[in-house]
């Protein structure tokens, strides 16, 4: 089943608004949709309900095709009371399989308003292909499932990626906005064995920001490991932050390998990181990570 949306009018399409054409996918299948997704600015707040079947996102153009909103922890919702973050996001995934390719997802707050989650993702197995995830604080949340980012492109500046689930950014870029602010605020569950994977990704920052930390612990338990990644001068030397929790330095396990650029500072990274040996590594397949499953039949 293939649906098209474009706002558009002279396009022809089936729907103008992207919840329109989700919501008219039928519940109890496990038959996959395709959403064609053309150019244009779609200012909506999406919902992937946990009832959907496979659904594939498919933007025509990954620049030009932008779904936005601009909610916060301080919007009031429905209710009169603030939204808080879980309900802040622009595009929100609950189902168990769930694919995006080429499209932009921004949520348009702004920077100093708080926590404001573009992409909200608490699903079974999700695969993210060229997307952009624009924001600020907590652009990105990864709460439950298996989650897989390909090339895809990260901003924000305080705990951007954060979240409980098992996910692998494989050769994405990650852009640091501002100083003194957080990549990562892992969740992982006691006894996960992966928790965020990067491989062969990139870490830049904009002009003058300095002093950014991969990340730290928003649980005791939190596992982030960036492997062969290119690391501008916006990281700080030391890596890491244990969030004013010591307790926390003995049971995170913060991992680098191969790191490269002026960011990769192996002698100056925190006595409780580590450097993976070319052994360990070798464990770090998505395959494994995932325990058997393969974005790439999603």
């Amino acid at each position: 089943m293939v649906i098209t949306v474009s706002i558009d009018e002279k396009e022809r399409a089936d729907y103008s608004r992207l919840q329109e054409a989700i919501d008219a996918v039928p519940e109890g299948s496990d038959a996959a949709v395709t959403i064609r997704i053309k150019p244009g600015i779609y200012e909506e707040k999406i919902t992937i309900p946990a009832s959907a079947p496979p659904i594939l996102l498919l933007g025509e153009d990954q620049e030009r095709t932008i779904l936005t909103w601009s909610d916060n922890a301080h919007t009031l919702g429905a209710d009169g009371e603030p939204l808080g973050t879980f309900r802040t996001g622009t595009l929100n995934v609950l189902a168990e399989r769930f694919t995006v390719e080429n499209i932009t997802i921004r949520n348009a707050s702004g920077p100093g308003t708080g926590q404001a989650v573009a992409a909200f993702v608490d699903a079974g197995h999700v695969v993210f292909r060229r997307v952009r995830l624009l924001g600020d604080q907590d652009t990105l949340y990864t709460g439950k499932g298996k989650q897989y980012y390909n090339e895809c492109y990260i901003e924000g500046d305080v705990d951007y990626i954060f979240g409980a689930a098992t996910a692998v950014f494989d050769r994405c870029q990650l852009h640091n906005k501002r100083s003194r602010g957080y990549i990562t605020a892992a969740s992982t569950p006691h006894g996960e064995a992966f928790g965020y994977v990067f491989l062969d990704c990139t870490i830049t920052g904009g002009e003058g920001v300095r002093d950014v930390y991969l990340g730290r612990p928003w649980r005791p338990y939190a596992h982030v490991a960036f492997i062969r990644t290119s690391i501008d001068g916006s990281i700080a030397a030391e890596g890491w932050h244990n969030w004013g929790q010591r307790d926390r330095e003995t049971t995170s396990r913060y991992e680098e390998y191969a790191s490269t650029g002026d960011g990769a500072a192996a002698d100056k990274r925190i006595s409780w990181s580590r450097q993976l040996t070319s052994e360990e590594v070798a464990n770090y397949r998505i395959i494994r990570i995932f325990g058997g499953w393969h974005p790439e039949g999603n």
